[in-house]
């Protein structure tokens, strides 16, 4: 730029778009895939109660461009005992949401996230005496 030249400025929008949507242009998030609040809601009161079983003690999420990862652990420094993935582009298909064992073995995949998640719930059986 030299001297004679001005600087521009472009005026901030107040946040919302056309019809009161949102705008937001942010290059790396806006093409990542999220948790809705009550997929993680589901996702965390399944972790709460391994918790409070002992069998889980850590969690990482994972937002990429592809999917959206969420994987719970025994201990910190361990691989992940599972992840619960969520990929738009399957939808479709096979549906979006997967749990994934340690050793790479799918467990569940599915449409409806409830009934993936069932896969990692203990039932009791009875037995007949």
């Amino acid at each position: 730029m030299s001297e004679a030249e001005p600087i521009e400025f472009c005026p901030r929008t107040s946040g919302a778009g056309v019809n009161g949507s949102s705008v937001f242009t942010h290059p790396t998030i806006a093409t990542a895939v999220f948790f809705t609040r009550p997929e993680l809601s589901a996702i965390l009161d399944l972790y709460g109660r391994k918790v409070a079983a002992g069998e889980w003690r850590d969690y990482a999420i994972d937002f990429g461009r592809e999917k959206a990862v969420f994987s719970a652990f025994r201990h910190a420094s361990d691989v992940p005992l599972y992840r619960i993935e969520k990929s738009p582009r399957l939808a479709r298909r096979q549906g979006a949401y997967s749990v994934v064992a340690a050793t790479g073995l799918i467990l569940k995949r599915g449409h409806d996230l409830h009934r993936v998640l069932s896969v990692l719930e203990k039932h009791l059986h009875l037995a007949a005496v």
